[in-house]
């Protein structure tokens, strides 16, 4: 399984995405997000599902990009070419992969900004090719394992939140995850895009850098509890009482 995470703030795009790599009983560490900058055009992909698919939609795409970068002014154009990258393996290897039981799954998720675009985007990819935008309504998305991590993004993030509160909660996000599931784990590859800047900084965090940060989140929500008001619980517990006296 996958963590990847992308999020769209109004200062800029913060993707998060974990190495491990899963196959039956055997655990390996590999790239899942892949950066490409020339001059004006900075984008990066990050990608969920079978490794085979994503090795090569990837490695075709970087074909595309070199050779025919220049003709994308805006990112749209990029996702789309990538988009047909990922429906030319499925027709080259979809049948072969379900004939073998497995599922043809996969996604991905682009961010960046071209010369033309008028702000910095952020898209998800589906393995049909089709795609959508993110928006200032939900600003993020995530590919993988998904499920334990919303919560917390839905409560906290928003368009206006800055990029490294962002970061924060979505590290917070992750490390939900990889507490709940045993598929998602460090290393950690970060990659941070001013907007307007056109330049993207890779950052990898290990768990080393990052169990101070997890044990003190731990605490605070420990303590977190144990201050919620429990006025509300007092006619439960008086039932609970009664019930025992009779």
């Amino acid at each position: 399984m996958t963590y990847c995470l992308g999020i769209k703030v109004a200062s800029g795009l913060v993707a998060i995405a974990d190495r491990r790599l899963t196959s039956g009983t055997e655990v390996s560490s590999n790239r899942k997000i892949s950066v490409h900058e020339v001059e004006n055009h900075s984008l990066f992909v990050m990608t969920s599902g079978l490794r085979s698919v994503r090795d090569k939609a990837i490695t075709y795409f970087k074909e595309v990009l070199t050779e025919q970068d220049r003709s994308f002014n805006k990112l749209y154009k990029a996702v789309n070419a990538f988009g047909e990258q990922v429906k030319r393996v499925a027709q080259e290897d979809k049948a072969s992969i379900v004939a073998n039981g497995l599922n043809f799954n996969l996604n991905a998720i682009v961010g960046g900004q071209l010369e033309d675009d008028e702000e910095h985007k952020l898209f998800m990819l589906y393995p049909e090719g089709n795609w959508v935008e993110v928006d200032q309504g939900s600003p993020f998305k995530i590919i993988g394992n998904s499920g334990y991590g919303k919560p917390l993004l839905f409560r906290n993030l928003s368009y206006e939140t800055s990029m490294q509160d962002a970061l924060k909660i979505g590290f917070l996000a992750f490390d939900a995850t990889r507490v709940s599931a045993n598929d998602v784990d460090y290393p950690l590859d970060v990659v941070i895009y001013p907007k307007d800047s056109f330049h993207m900084t890779e950052y990898r965090l290990e768990k080393d850098d990052m169990d101070e940060v997890s044990h003190q989140w731990s605490a605070l929500l420990s303590n977190s509890v144990r201050k919620l008001p429990s006025y509300w619980m007092d006619p439960i517990f008086e039932k609970v009482r009664a019930t025992k006296q009779i």
